[in-house]
């Protein structure tokens, strides 16, 4: 499988985990303690990597088993589809293996049930090997704590179209950096066009509101606060853009495919994408990837956003000295670099994007977003609260929409999504 930005970006519906999974099985009763000799059996679990990565998992594990004498580790991996649910009923049934491939949001509900090891206290020592940004990625609004090591990350690069920034009389050299910039880019290009060609074909998502610098969570992690001023000012300024057709007019209704599309066919000049759309533009849109361009995502707060995948540890493990070696050694810099060498991600250790590798170009297109991509990585920050369901996803969607097409006002379409979105986040437990 390669696993591609789209891929880390979809988030696998949260669990709700029953209460009587807290405390589950007999293994420490929860405790932070992980001191220890290293041995013993423990159980790794990933999630749909077997069938492309069978001989570097099971060379990881030999690895480890021979520094670690008197260890074994049983490898498990589930398929993509239905992978949450699995987790839920594992955790319900106190069947959860020791080390465990999670995303935030899949480890959220996980801690909360006092089933996922807290670092901070168990593993500290080990925070300043991973760059900030990752460490805090499994952190959970209203506890103390950290709840995975940071394994794969990934980010895209956002691609624009330097023949049509000419023609609107825009600077090609100097594309858009901020969602100012941004905003008054659109609505240049849309006029100089007559509304022909649009800049964007995606509205905005949770991660715009994050990266425009809206609070999305109280600290607490109790209820959402991105009906604010700020965030009433992004959902206005994107009204506006629509309007003038600076947004696409199917932008409603679009898919990561459909934008790709308008792109491609030059009817819109700015979309997200990878290493392998440039190969697809070579062949079947010359005179675009003659002219493509390739810059950071739009940020107003100086950071992009990142995908972030991570290595949990059961807090119920027999064994928690292996599980939280093993944890570790999956996730340190040597083998994340080995990893990311075998397909399209990043490594999250600390000084592990300064590597030739992400930094030096050979005229590829692959090389050319690997580093472009990696370079805005070393400060990026995973926007999308642990906490924000895929239903949560499509109550501000629809706010959205109801504001673009004029049926509310901006704040009167972000305090219902809101108003939503804590109703799901109560019924979450």
């Amino acid at each position: 499988m390669r696993i591609s930005r789209r891929v880390l970006a979809a988030a696998a519906a949260v669990v709700v985990l029953p209460l009587s999974a807290c405390g589950s099985g007999d293994g420490g009763g929860g405790s932070t303690d992980a001191s220890g000799r290293i041995q013993g059996d423990i159980t790794f679990q990933t999630w749909n990597l077997r069938a492309n990565f069978k001989g570097y998992f099971e060379d990881l594990i030999a690895e480890f088993e021979k520094k670690h004498p008197g260890t074994d580790v049983k490898w498990i991996d589930q398929p993509a589809e239905g992978y949450a649910d699995k987790i839920s009923a594992d955790a319900a049934g106190g069947t959860l293996p020791d080390v465990v491939n999670v995303s935030p949001d899949l480890v959220a509900p996980l801690a909360k049930a006092g089933l996922a090891l807290d670092l901070d206290k168990a593993a500290g020592q080990y925070e300043k090997e991973y760059l900030p940004g990752a460490w805090a990625g499994h952190r959970i609004p209203g506890m103390s704590g950290t709840y995975a090591f940071p394994w794969y990350l990934n980010t895209g690069p956002l691609f624009y179209n330097k023949s049509l920034f000419e023609e609107a009389g825009l600077d090609a050299g100097r594309p858009p950096r901020t969602y100012g910039d941004l905003f008054d880019a659109a609505l240049r290009m849309a006029e100089s066009s007559d509304g022909k060609v649009a800049t964007l074909a995606n509205v905005p998502t949770v991660e715009d509101f994050g990266r425009y610098g809206v609070p999305l969570m109280n600290k607490e992690g109790t209820a959402f606060t991105f009906n604010d001023a700020k965030g009433v000012e992004l959902l206005a300024e994107y009204k506006e853009l629509y309007d003038a057709k600076a947004l696409d007019p199917q932008a409603l209704t679009a898919t990561p495919e459909s934008s790709g599309k308008k792109f491609l066919t030059e009817a819109v000049a700015m979309n997200p994408g990878s290493a392998l759309d440039l190969g697809n533009f070579k062949k079947q849109a010359p005179n675009l990837y003659k002219n493509i361009g390739i810059t950071d995502q739009i940020t107003s707060t100086g950071h992009v956003n990142m995908y972030v995948m991570g290595v949990m540890v059961n807090s119920q493990s027999r064994q928690k000295p292996a599980a939280v070696a093993f944890a570790h050694f999956v996730t340190d810099a040597e083998h994340q670099m080995s990893f990311a060498k075998k397909v399209a991600i990043f490594p999250s250790t600390a000084g592990s994007l300064d590597d030739p590798y992400f930094t030096e170009e050979d005229g590829t297109d692959e090389t050319r977003v690997r580093v472009a991509a990696a370079q805005s990585l070393k400060t990026a920050v995973n926007y999308t609260p642990v906490l924000f369901s895929e239903q949560m996803k499509t109550e501000l969607r629809n706010a959205v929409a109801r504001a673009l097409q004029g049926k509310e006002s901006p704040q009167e379409a972000l305090d219902n999504a809101v108003k939503a979105c804590d109703r799901l986040l109560q019924q979450q437990g």
